[in-house]
């Protein structure tokens, strides 16, 4: 049975989104700031990462440990993420307690004291030393600053080293005076909640936050031509990641790219994993995603394979997008993709967590809020032809760029060229602390 989603906007410009969940007994409530890598300067590359850090570092009333305290006593779950475009702190507790979970949130929100910033500095340090370390994860990071070069949305979230290693206090409390204001703050919740009485909590707990408008905006980003970026490390596979513009989260064609991404990697059954690693056992790890952002969006494909195979696996890749694009998808493969992206979807909206994220992610971006039966409806509507036309539009190997990250960067061009020649002769290579 679909759910009450409500919306308004409190005197103080905050947002407020809820979905009630009848017969759930716990509440998943999240502040959404619209603040995150893309707002960044270069100068200030991975600021709004340390800043979510720092608001679980105590504020003038709450030590550290005592937000760590009253939140275990209150049974619940809280934490933060840092987006390109948002940072969230939420946490999910029982009904009953809804209103003391705000509150130390609302407290961390508006009043972090930055008083053990030192500390947290080498927490974050060492967190993005352990993402260096880690070739399935930078790669990724990698093959967007291959497809958008030298902008903000080509920089990854977690930051510059050399600049969260210097970031003063003062630097971060000026960041967060400019981004945390109520215009761009979003509250959403989910489960078993009341939209009134949240509103209530709103205005009795975040009236601390100033109501002038964020002093950010995003940089546009602009895709640019085919590049291959190439890290060569010691690692006992090559990582390798395609990526190329996809559709923004506003696009009605999002739908129909979505049972495409299941279609061609996104499912045991799709056709990157059975041809990969199901019938040849090229590969342990493949499949594909999209992303959908304000202003554009990215799709990729990902695999993780030894150098003997990576030639091969480029040239299965090479003939399935081009088959997507030439070939129209049978009645059978479209409708097990769709009944994939239903289950998938409805399945994940069971956990009040997830519709909260999908109700503050979208009033904060100011997308359209559809109901499940709505989108269900559209996934319906999604017809052949309409993937064939998007296949060709995006999934086009010779418009694609990546990344790579493996032992020689010779046995990745080569490999790239099985997949595209201009691809192949743009390689360039980067260091391991190289993420401008």
């Amino acid at each position: 049975m679909e759910q009450a989603l409500h919306r308004s906007s409190r005197a103080s410009g905050i947002r407020l989104v809820t979905e009630s969940m009848p017969g759930a007994r716990s509440v998943a409530v999240g502040a959404w700031i619209g603040v995150g890598s893309r707002f960044e300067t270069p100068e200030e590359s991975g600021v709004s990462h340390f800043l979510e850090h720092m608001l679980f570092k105590g504020t003038p009333t709450r030590s550290p440990q005592r937000i760590a305290e009253e939140f275990d006593g209150l049974g619940g779950e809280v934490n933060a993420a840092t987006g390109k475009d948002y940072t969230v702190v939420y946490a999910r507790v029982l009904d009953d307690l809804v209103g003391d979970a705000f509150e130390i949130v609302s407290d961390m929100l508006q009043r972090p004291a930055m008083a053990e910033l030192e500390q947290e500095r080498e927490v974050v340090l060492e967190e993005i030393a352990m993402y260096e370390d880690d070739p399935q994860d930078k790669v990724h990071d990698l093959a967007t600053q291959a497809l958008f070069p030298g902008q903000a949305m080509g920089r990854p979230g977690i930051g510059l080293g050399e600049v969260v290693g210097s970031v003063t206090a003062d630097e971060v409390r000026r960041y967060h005076a400019s981004h945390y204001t109520s215009p761009n703050v979003v509250v959403a919740a989910a489960g078993h909640v009341d939209h009134e009485t949240l509103g209530e909590l709103c205005d009795r707990h975040l009236g601390e936050l100033a109501q002038a408008p964020s002093a950010g905006a995003i940089e546009p980003a602009v895709a640019g031509g085919p590049r291959l970026l190439v890290e060569e490390k010691p690692t006992e596979q090559y990582h390798l990641s395609l990526s190329g513009p996809g559709l923004s989260r506003s696009d009605d064609r999002r739908h129909a790219m979505q049972v495409l991404d299941v279609i061609l990697g996104g499912a045991m059954s799709s056709r990157l994993f059975q041809e990969v690693r199901e019938k040849r056992g090229l590969a342990y790890s493949v499949g594909s995603y999209t992303v959908g952002y304000a202003d554009t969006g990215q799709l990729g494909v990902y695999v993780g394979t030894r150098g003997d195979n990576l030639g091969q696996v480029c040239e299965i890749v090479r003939t399935e997008l081009l088959r997507l694009g030439s070939e129209r998808v049978s009645p059978a493969e479209l409708r097990r993709a769709k009944d994939h992206l239903k289950g998938r979807l409805v399945l994940g909206l069971e956990s009040p967590g997830n519709r909260m994220n999908r109700i503050g992610r979208a009033v904060l971006g100011d997308t359209e809020l559809l109901s499940v039966d709505e989108i269900v409806e559209r996934i319906e509507a999604v017809g052949a032809d309409d993937l064939q036309g998007i296949a060709e539009e995006h999934w086009d190997p010779a418009g694609l760029s990546g990344a790579a990250i493996g032992t020689s960067s010779r046995t990745i061009a080569d490999a790239a060229g099985r997949l595209s020649t201009d691809l192949a002769d743009a390689v360039s290579s980067v260091g391991s602390s190289s993420r401008a």
